[in-house]
């Protein structure tokens, strides 16, 4: 596919972006290829899961110990204990959405938001009438309309630019292309920080839809390198600052996101090549 049908193949060029790329498939094809991963794949994918749950949550504020995760039962009573809940469910509900993620990627994210936030509700349908004034669960933000999301304290894009831009991004995925995984996934994680379209966990959204992407194409197909993991092990200040970069839209800036991006799924992959070890040895 040519850099004028894929909107994404231009950013292949950056400064450090082969690089990344390559580093990340090192990584993740490491995973894979353990000894451990052919007879107990589902124990590392569901220990992945709970850890790259605290790990998003951790970047919204709630950084609970992993025992403490893997042991609390009620997850409603304050607001740290619902943001972790809010990520354990998307953790959870991404691996159910893939097969619509190319076809309706608003109605994915639609879910995901509803799932944070803890509704039982079905998506709404994107040629449905407007929801009432009030209904904030599971749609875009309307004007005036406030957003709580720790950690991003940078301007909020108008509900207009918004719209326009879900748009374009619904069309780059449905449109698919032949960018490497980890710029689709650097990119629309970001992109959805950046326009923080919902009311309410808007970063446990965008770091979702970074791992459906990163499932869906192929690259962590049984999800198992959580590069949520990656990101809260950075740090939230480095995460605030790769984060920046996106926003300015510079060359600069992009690359050193999708790098950051990179690291963090390696990372994840690190992680989980521990878990892998640990089950060989017969410690967890």
């Amino acid at each position: 596919m040519s850099s004028a049908a894929d909107p994404l193949a231009p950013l292949a060029g950056l400064p450090g972006v082969s690089d990344s790329v390559d580093s990340v498939r090192k990584a993740v094809d490491r995973v894979y290829g353990h000894r451990v991963m052919r007879r107990r794949s589902g124990e590392i994918a569901s220990e992945a899961a709970l850890r790259g749950a605290r790990g998003s949550a951790a970047l919204s504020g709630a950084d609970w110990a992993l025992e403490e995760v893997r042991r609390r039962t009620d997850f409603g009573s304050e607001s740290q204990a619902r943001a972790v809940g809010a990520a354990l469910r998307l953790t959870a509900e991404a691996g159910q959405l893939l097969s619509i993620w190319r076809q309706s990627p608003m109605r994915v994210l639609a879910r995901l938001h509803l799932v944070a936030s803890g509704s039982t509700a079905a998506a709404p349908d994107a040629s449905a009438p407007p929801a009432v004034e009030g209904d904030t669960v599971g749609r875009p933000r309307l004007a005036g309309e406030p957003v709580d999301e720790p950690l991003i304290d940078l301007p909020l894009p108008s509900a207009e630019e918004v719209a326009g831009r879900l748009d374009g991004l619904s069309r780059l995925i449905i449109a698919g292309g032949s960018s490497p995984a980890l710029i689709t996934a650097s990119v629309v994680h970001g992109e959805l920080l950046a326009l923080r379209p919902f009311g309410t966990y808007n970063g446990l959204v965008a770091r979702a839809a970074e791992r459906i992407v990163l499932i869906n194409s192929g690259l962590d197909p049984k999800a198992i390198c959580p590069a949520e993991v990656g990101h809260a092990e950075q740090g939230a200040q480095a995460y605030v600052a790769a984060f920046e970069g996106y926003v300015s839209g510079t060359a600069e800036g992009m690359a050193a996101w999708i790098a950051h991006c990179g690291r963090a799924i390696e990372l994840g992959s690190r992680e989980s090549m521990a878990v892998c070890e640990a089950l060989q040895r017969g410690a967890a």
